[in-house]
């Protein structure tokens, strides 16, 4: 038997919903309702089962954005993409790793609904514009105009500089030496000065609720945490090595933003409802 369409392109309709969501609990329940919708579709009339899922997934993703925002506005604190564990060779795609890194997802939620969706399918997955138009609803000449607002604006707010797998694991690892000792001058030498810690606790474990600015304040409050049974292991999330912490409080998974060999950006995600995808891999595709 021929393998149904939706199994075959499952890992890239759940990237799709991903991308667009920053949430693999929300990519699943997106990816539901497409089945559902796709168990009953005349298969006959498809002529393009994988273009006309990623349009499914993408109306799907647009209505599940709707009902996400006026749930974020309540959220306590920061709020952070869900990090995931991924394998190592997503690294191998550059493009796709930085798209689903989560500095490049915070900064898509900054993108109204309809222009996250045209960056996404456009400049993620290379959508002819034709196409991003049927599974937005707009003409394609309304999303050529949207696809260049929304470049603008990411690539105004995105790192400036890319780093090296082994680049970025060195710093991660000197990150992990720096916690260890404990000591604010160790982890001043890591960490650019305007460096910018953001947590997300969602109000179930303790975390700052709003940025932490500066390399000082930041070394600060790293260097006054207990370390005590603390494990600190190196890990892959989200196309990039990264950092997994288990104490008796609980787990967190920090991500780290890189340029010119120091630390510019700290996301740390304690928020137990978005771990749940850190200890088996997810498998994402373009």
């Amino acid at each position: 038997m021929t393998e149904d369409p939706f199994v075959a392109h499952r890992s890239l309709l759940f990237t799709v919903a991903y991308e667009m969501l920053g949430s693999a609990a929300d990519a699943e329940d997106v990816l539901q309702e497409t089945w559902l919708r796709w168990a009953d579709v005349d298969r006959s009339q498809v002529h393009d089962p994988r273009a006309y899922l990623v349009r499914a997934v993408t109306r799907q993703a647009l209505n599940r954005i709707r009902t996400l925002s006026r749930r974020r506005e309540d959220y306590v604190g920061e709020w952070l993409p869900e990090p995931l564990l991924t394998h190592p060779d997503v690294a191998d795609d550059v493009e796709l790793a930085e798209t689903v890194s989560i500095a490049m997802l915070t900064v898509l939620e900054t993108l109204g609904p309809v222009e996250r969706a045209v960056f996404v399918l456009r400049e993620v997955f290379d959508m002819p514009y034709d196409e991003v138009a049927e599974a937005v609803g707009k003409t394609a000449a309304a999303v050529r105009q949207i696809a260049r607002r929304a470049r603008n604006h990411v690539a105004a707010r995105q790192p400036r500089v890319s780093v090296s797998r082994s680049e970025h694991q060195a710093v991660v690892d000197r990150f992990i030496a720096a916690l260890h000792t404990g000591r604010v001058q160790d982890l001043l030498e890591i960490m650019a000065p305007d460096v910018v810690f953001i947590a997300d606790g969602g109000g179930l474990t303790a975390a700052a609720l709003t940025p932490i600015h500066g390399a000082e304040l930041v070394a600060t409050m790293l260097a006054g945490t207990d370390r005590s049974k603390t494990e600190t292991t190196t890990t892959w999330l989200n196309g990039s090595p990264a950092i997994q912490i288990a104490s008796d409080s609980g787990r967190a998974a920090v991500s780290l933003v890189i340029e010119k060999g120091r630390i510019t950006r700290i996301y740390a995600t304690s928020n137990p409802q978005k771990l749940t995808r850190i200890d088996k891999p997810t498998d994402l595709m373009r």
